[in-house]
């Protein structure tokens, strides 16, 4: 089918001859729906790069034990997920709650980062991911609420286009701006497919990214960022049929 006339149309016949351009948000949302399109798992899978012979079996064999101890771990977690829907919520909750987070940092889900039509860079999905599942906790430097106000107009002084601040409550804030994990990749989506918890362990609080439905392979990884409303609006290229124009 033929693309939107939104596209910019190159005089030169190829892109790279125009020198750089700024595209304005209205007619990069049109090539949202034309990055979709292409295949989820086609743009995360790696480019295959040769290796030694030798070097080939070791990776291989690794490989294989790892693969078998991932099939362990995720039998286990099954076995104690269905334990836990016997046991009466109160008391235990906490205790399977930390076991449940424990198996987050035991069998890490296999995530990959890589271009997204949404913005910049994403997180995808290299497994399945069952409704309900922990993805990856949100990790940062945990500092207070003014200190995070201060780095924020700091960040913007120094040209850093995106910060990567999330506020735990009213007094703390994880910034994981220079110091944190994949969890900041994660673009916005107003119909994602994950939802960002707050949960205390052992009397800390952590941010996880949790599944909302059941995640396939390739599929990138997202989150409804909540923010609050405000005057000057940030555009929203989530490209889902719910989107509402603006991330504020």
């Amino acid at each position: 089918p033929a693309g939107p006339t939104s596209y910019r149309k190159h005089e030169t016949g190829s892109a790279r001859t125009e020198g750089f351009y700024k595209i304005d948000h209205k007619d990069k949302a049109a090539y949202v729906a034309q990055y979709q399109a292409k295949g989820k798992i086609s743009d995360v899978n790696p480019v295959p790069v040769p290796v030694e012979e030798s070097t080939q079996h070791v990776i291989s064999s690794r490989s294989n034990r790892a693969n078998a101890r991932r099939r362990a771990a995720g039998l286990e977690e099954i076995n104690q997920v269905q334990r836990a829907v016997a046991l009466s919520k109160g008391e235990t909750a906490a205790s399977e709650l930390t076991f449940k987070f424990n198996q987050l940092q035991t069998r890490k889900k296999h995530l990959r980062f890589s271009r997204s039509p949404i913005h910049d860079w994403g997180l995808y999905a290299m497994e399945k991911i069952s409704r309900g599942e922990m993805v990856i906790e949100y990790v940062g430097e945990v500092i207070r609420a003014q200190v995070a106000d201060k780095r924020e107009q700091t960040y913007e002084r120094q040209g850093i286009g995106s910060s990567y601040l999330f506020r735990i409550d009213e007094e703390l804030v994880v910034d994981a701006t220079k110091k944190g994990n994949l969890g900041r990749l994660i673009n916005h989506s107003c119909d994602p497919n994950c939802t960002a918890k707050i949960i205390t362990i052992n009397g800390e609080k952590k941010i996880v990214i949790y599944a909302k439905q059941d995640i396939e392979y390739g599929d990138e990884i997202t989150y409804d960022y909540h923010f609050p409303f405000e005057q000057d609006k940030i555009p929203c290229l989530c490209g889902s049929a719910k989107c509402r124009g603006y991330l504020n």
